[in-house]
């Protein structure tokens, strides 16, 4: 069982985190194009979401360049502050965009990061998708300039297939630095990190596995199986397979063992879901769940407070296997 103060390294970064941390998407105040996903949060909001998460145990959060164009790194700084926590206290991970870019940004933008979370230091810097004018060799050099003048503590990748991963992690390999993550959707929904690689190849070279959308966009909650007309009131999340009728009826089976399985645990099938994925792989799998209530923040990290039995771990594993 894990409880609010386990922690687990990160990759072989030195970097000790809770197996939940908070993800920070939704603080992007509907900035941008990525910031539209998300209602808008008063600063009041946030805080108190920041402030539920510390108190529950979680010493890590995650954000984004993209979120907000900068608004979710400002808003959780912000947040962070107004519980009296200072640098050193929580660890940060941030993302560089490298959409039209060249790995030159990443160093030429990296202030922007620290302007945005001041006072916070960026603990993890991340790649946030393979898609740049630089391949993933030249950034990861950039990346390692950042963390040998000590203004990053360690180095990850986001959205990165196998090949490209271990490709990451030679370069820094070259200079000593370990890669750290790699940080990509996986779920009790979609599960293809089982079977395309990544996770084979993460844990091979000791690289964490950060999942982010464990939720599912928030299926897993079993909310939009037992009530189908809120369904319309997700915003852009309609529009997702999983939202259309016949994904609804595809994960209805796992839907319903992790119902039947939250019953017997006297827990949530959102704490399933989230217990399942940090622990079914052993600790090499952590978890960045958003949330956009309070009540959602404790709900999230509740997570640590039970384990399930391996033998239900087997059976979400046989249920959800058509989405490997």
């Amino acid at each position: 069982m894990d409880t609010p103060g386990s922690y687990r390294l990160l990759g072989r970064s030195g970097l000790m985190i809770t197996p939940i941390g908070l993800g920070c998407w939704q603080f992007s105040k509907q900035k941008n194009f990525a910031g539209k996903f998300w209602p808008f949060l008063e600063d009041d909001a946030i805080n108190r979401i920041v402030e539920v998460s510390l108190e529950e145990g979680i010493n890590w959060f995650d954000t984004a360049e993209l979120y907000g164009k900068g608004a979710s790194e400002k808003a959780l700084a912000s947040a962070l502050a107004a519980s009296g926590k200072k640098p050193g206290d929580v660890i940060i991970s941030t993302k560089w965009w490298p959409m039209f870019r060249t790995a030159g940004n990443i160093l030429k933008t990296f202030d922007d990061r620290l302007r945005s979370l001041e006072p916070f230091p960026v603990d993890l810097y991340m790649v946030h998708q393979p898609f740049g004018f630089s391949n993933e060799r030249i950034e990861m050099k950039a990346m390692a300039k950042l963390f040998s003048e000590g203004k990053i503590r360690s180095v990850g990748v986001s959205n990165f297939s196998a090949k490209k991963m271990r490709n990451a992690w030679q370069e820094l390999q070259k200079q000593g630095i370990p890669l750290a993550c790699n940080q990509v959707r996986f779920n009790l929904l979609d599960r293809r990190i089982e079977s395309n690689g990544i996770l084979a190849v993460a844990k091979e070279l000791g690289i964490t596995i950060i999942a982010y959308s464990p939720l599912a966009q928030g299926i897993l909650s079993g909310k939009f199986h037992e009530y189908p007309e809120t369904i319309k009131n997700t915003g852009m999340r309609k529009y997702s397979a999983l939202f259309k009728r016949t994904g609804i009826e595809k994960s209805r089976p796992v839907i319903e063992l992790v119902k039947k399985l939250a019953v017997k645990y006297n827990v949530t099938p959102s704490q399933v879901a989230l217990n399942w994925l940090i622990h079914f792989h052993g600790e090499i799998v952590v978890v960045i769940p958003g949330a956009t209530k309070e009540t959602q923040a404790k709900e999230n990290a509740g997570a640590l407070h039970f384990r399930l039995s391996g033998d239900d771990m087997n059976l979400l594993d046989r249920e959800s296997a058509i989405f490997r």
